[in-house]
């Protein structure tokens, strides 16, 4: 909405604060117009309702406009997500809006690649019918080797499935370097499409397992929303247990530290089910009824099975019916499963899966896990008593009209699953939630905002491997579950006999959205050799990234805030809602806004109009039918296009509503038949019964072996989650110290370009504990030489940075932020210092089970 300054005055102070906030924005003007009162009246002050483009959950803001110019941001009141507050980033934006180090108009390459490039500014019309052209010529040839890569994009519908559907290009994005081994790990074992995040509202218990607190996010959020669910449940008395190798900014929230050794979670999560199982504290009707603990398990470690009976070609799993005293299918009417014992079918002996498990961790005790995790035992036992306590079994609460299980401990983690074993990791976290039924129960551990099963819920459990791999060897024999790891692509691409990936498979163009391989990867050896094959290289970008100045042949620049974008959600894990992002001005420089270039692009190429075309796409993405459908015949803009979108949501004005009305499409609270797995109609949308026991995991191990490839890919592919030592405790002793990486809320990749954060947050530096560095002679401040060690290759790098000293850290561990580094090519980031990517390795025994990156290396540190 146009928002006048009185509207603006009275809705801030309806939410609190508003009226300090607002003395301090408009005191600079008044003073202004304090002398001279006729400039008031000649001043076009407005304020534009629009979202964040810096941050990931797509903060509302009020743009303050004067003149047609943006002068300064505030948070929405309106918006769900961050309630009328801004982070820092999303307050220096305005910075980014007004660079004038972005890129002013469509770039062509007139030097050699490798090498800083030089520039040629062409007109648009130029750009696309170069960039048109070579992507038809590839299209044409094989789709398949136009490859689009995403950082991260604003709306998918426009971008990930519309263009890439339509081009039939290959999509390689962020994921690996996110948190899809936690997705992944979801996904497949109770079919959710996101990580973990605790019931904030009614948990009495909040287990923060490598949580980032105020400063990292969580599942589909950014920094603001989780952290003012955690005060408001501070409040009314939650405890927490912050699980990190760094205190973090938990220090000030959690009840409880458990500086745990990186990388070892898998362990601990292994032994805190040791706990609850030796206390019999076990949602039994849970296991029972929702999932696969009590299917019979074979001596072969598969389910044993009913005969196959018409359509179902596999026969059904058995378990024992304690009523028949018989092998009966798992869902026959009446049926009353045992989860533990063991028993005769057919002369042959078979166990209840959930015995198996039970066996599986009886020798996982809290000493046993001391010694791997680092932590005392008698602190994993009392964590583990804790949920034990809190668990409440049995109980139920009363919620729209509805009982439900009520189990009042939650799990927060996300990142930290990027780790080594962070597939299995995320899965032992889910059995712990698990065996107290806590998974999507009241006060438990959710995941996505409502339960709504993903596609991967089965897919994931009948993946047909492939020995003719395609570019990120997804489905094949190296990492059948795959997270589309970028830097192992690079690594393919270098090298494909390796992996067996024929030549028609490698790229010919690439495609880059907001995305700097180069800068925000690890391996950045691997993606150099990869990009000096490609032929042709496109980026879309406000700025020149280093991978852009370097490998580019045609930069195309896209708008920053100053675009139409959406429609995006702006609801919460207890608020439905949608927002739209509204351009407060006209794009600044000779950039466009990014619906308007896929528009072009198609187009150009040959591929916007007519059946199968982008703008059909864009139907069946959007969901336009009859009256709201664009013509496959006319080339619309992007304000056109949300203009139908927003008609078809039956709301006034169509996408006036956003730009004048309201602001956000708010759709009330979530009821609780949306947001609990217990609620659902069928229970967790159908997706059960939750695979506590990962049948097709041993299929897939079994798999690989015969394909022929080694240990190391197929070693984790186990039903039950096994622990084992790291790839990197094989590194000499010496390199004595583990390395990881973590987010500061200044920053969001490299879209937080500003000088006013520079301010905040200088240059690089490594986090290392006081007593570490005093017997290392390194002072705070000092300048420090930090190497790391690839375990099987022997391979070394290092970089230099400066020491910051401080007792919330293990002793054995030192970490940077993952920030800094000469990203692109810009004043505001040269000299602040290198990026730890330098420091990190993928590939082979640095990525398992889902091809995710791992941000965990073993390093030596000395003074410089």
């Amino acid at each position: 909405m146009v928002v006048t300054r009185r509207d603006f005055l009275k809705s801030s102070i309806t939410v609190g604060g508003g009226a300090l906030a607002n003395s301090f924005l408009f005191g600079g003007l008044e003073t202004l117009v304090k002398a001279d009162p006729l400039r008031l009246a000649a001043i076009d002050e407005k304020w534009i309702p629009t979202t964040c483009w810096i941050g990931k959950q797509d903060c509302g803001m009020l743009a303050r406009v004067i003149d047609g110019r943006v002068i300064g941001y505030e948070g929405n009141p309106a918006h769900p997500r961050n309630r009328g507050t801004l982070c820092p980033k999303g307050v220096a934006q305005i910075t980014s809006l007004y660079d004038p180090n972005r890129v002013h108009g469509p770039l062509v390459r007139t030097n050699e690649k490798g090498v800083s490039g030089t520039w040629r500014q062409i007109s648009w019309d130029e750009a696309l019918e170069l960039v048109g052209s070579r992507m038809a010529e590839v299209i044409a040839k094989d789709p398949g080797r136009l490859i689009w890569q995403k950082g991260r994009s604003k709306a998918k519908s426009f971008y990930d499935k519309a263009f890439v559907k339509t081009a039939g290009a290959t999509k390689l994005h962020h994921g690996a370097f996110c948190s899809d081994a936690g997705y992944r790990a979801l996904e497949y074992t109770v079919g959710m499409h996101a990580v973990l995040s605790p019931d904030f509202r009614y948990t009495d218990r909040i287990i923060s397992w490598g949580w980032n607190v105020t400063s990292g996010g969580g599942n589909k959020m950014c920094w603001l929303t989780w952290p003012q669910e955690l005060v408001d449940a501070k409040e009314r008395g939650v405890q927490m247990v912050s699980i990190d190798p760094r205190q973090r900014s938990a220090a000030h929230f959690a009840d409880e530290w458990m500086p745990i050794r990186p990388g070892t979670d898998l362990a601990l999560a292994l032994a805190l089910c040791n706990v609850l199982i030796d206390s019999d504290t076990i949602d039994r009707e849970y296991l029972s009824k929702y999932t696969n603990s009590p299917f019979l398990v074979q001596g072969n470690g598969f389910f044993l099975r009913a005969e196959p009976d018409g359509d179902d070609d596999e026969g059904k799993p058995l378990v024992w019916d304690q009523a028949s005293n018989s092998a009966q299918p798992w869902d026959a009417d009446g049926v009353e499963s045992a989860l533990e014992g063991e028993f005769t079918v057919d002369g042959a002996a078979v166990k209840p899966s959930f015995q198996l498990f039970k066996e599986h961790v009886a020798d996982k005790t809290p000493a046993w896990a001391a010694e791997i995790t680092g932590l005392p035992a008698s602190q994993i036992a009392q964590l583990g008593q804790m949920i034990s306590d809190h668990a409440n079994i049995g109980g139920t609460i009363e919620i729209d009209g509805m009982t439900l299980p009520y189990r009042p401990v939650g799990i927060m983690a996300y990142h930290m699953a990027q780790q080594e074993l962070g597939f299995q990791a995320l899965r032992g976290m889910l059995m712990v939630a698990m065996l107290i039924g806590s998974m999507g129960a009241v006060g438990g551990t959710l995941s996505d905002f409502t339960w709504k099963v993903h596609k991967n819920w089965k897919g994931l459990d009948n993946i047909s491997i492939t020995d003719s791999p395609n570019l990120y060897l997804n489905k094949s024999a190296f990492w059948p579950i795959n997270s589309n790891n970028s830097s192992l692509v690079a690594k393919v691409v270098v090298d494909p006999e390796k992996y067996g990936v024929a030549p028609k498979e490698l790229p010919e163009m690439v495609l880059l959205h907001h995305v700097n391989p180069l800068g925000s990867f690890p391996d950045r050896d691997a993606n150099v050799k990869a990009y000096e094959t490609f032929n042709f290289v496109v980026a879309i970008d406000p700025w020149l990234s280093l991978t852009a100045d370097l490998y580019a042949d045609v930069v195309l620049p896209a708008a920053t805030i100053e675009k139409y974008e959406g429609p995006m959600s702006a609801g919460t894990m207890y608020e439905d809602a949608k927002a739209m992002r509204v351009p407060p001005m006209k794009p600044m420089f000779d950039s466009r806004g990014d619906i308007d270039i896929y528009l072009d692009l198609t187009e150009a190429a040959g591929l916007l109009y007519d059946e199968g075309g982008y703008l059909d796409r864009l139907n069946s993405e959007l969901k336009l039918k009859d009256t709201f459908a664009l013509p496959l015949d006319v080339k619309p803009t992007a304000r056109e296009i949300l203009d139908r979108w927003s008609l078809s949501q039956d709301l006034d004005g169509g996408i006036e509503f956003f730009e004048q009305g309201e602001a956000i499409q708010y759709k009330g609270e979530l009821s609780a038949a949306k947001r609990y797995g217990y609620a659902t109609d069928p229970p967790f949308g159908g997706a059960y019964p939750h695979r506590f026991y990962g049948e097709s995991l041993l299929g897939y191990q079994l798999e690989m072996k015969d394909l022929g490839v080694d240990k190391i890919y197929w070693q984790d592919y186990t039903p039950f989650p096994i622990w084992r030592d790291l790839t990197l405790e094989s590194s000499p002793s010496e390199f004595d110290l583990y390395m990881t990486s973590y987010h500061m809320i200044e920053f969001k990749q490299s879209r937080t370009l500003s000088p006013l954060v520079r301010e905040l947050s200088p240059t690089m530096f490594m986090e290392i504990n006081t007593d570490t560095a005093q017997a290392l002679g390194i002072a705070d401040g000092d300048e420090v030489k930090v190497e790391s060690q690839n375990a099987l290759t022997g391979e070394t790098r290092s970089i230099t940075t400066r020491a910051s000293l401080r007792q919330g850290i293990r002793p054995d561990t030192v970490a940077m932020p993952h920030h800094y580094g000469d990203f692109t090519v810009h004043p505001w980031v040269t000299g602040r210092g290198p990026t730890p990517n330098s420091l990190f390795f993928t590939g082979e025994g640095y990525v398992t089970n889902t091809a995710d990156q791992t941000y965990l290396v073993k390093v030596r540190v000395e003074k410089a």
